[in-house]
């Protein structure tokens, strides 16, 4: 099946110990990946394709983070 039913994503738990909410983005597309980085590795695990701000809303609401602790990087 090409297209199917959007899966819940209601009940998702990820552990945050020691990584930093990131958002990359491609300075050549514009594409946008929200995740997270570890602190000690340095790391980057993909986790929800951002093509809007209501994406981005769902990610914060997901993963239990806010805004303003998001970084962005190029």
């Amino acid at each position: 099946m090409l297209f199917g039913k959007k899966k819940s994503t209601a009940g998702i738990s990820y552990d945050k110990t020691g990584k930093i909410p990131v958002v990359r983005a491609s300075i050549c597309t514009g594409e946008k990946v929200a995740g997270f980085k570890d602190e000690a590795t340095g790391k980057f695990e993909d986790l929800m394709l951002i093509r809007s701000d209501e994406d981005l809303k769902e990610f914060t609401t997901l993963y239990g983070v806010t805004k303003e602790e998001i970084r962005k990087e190029w």
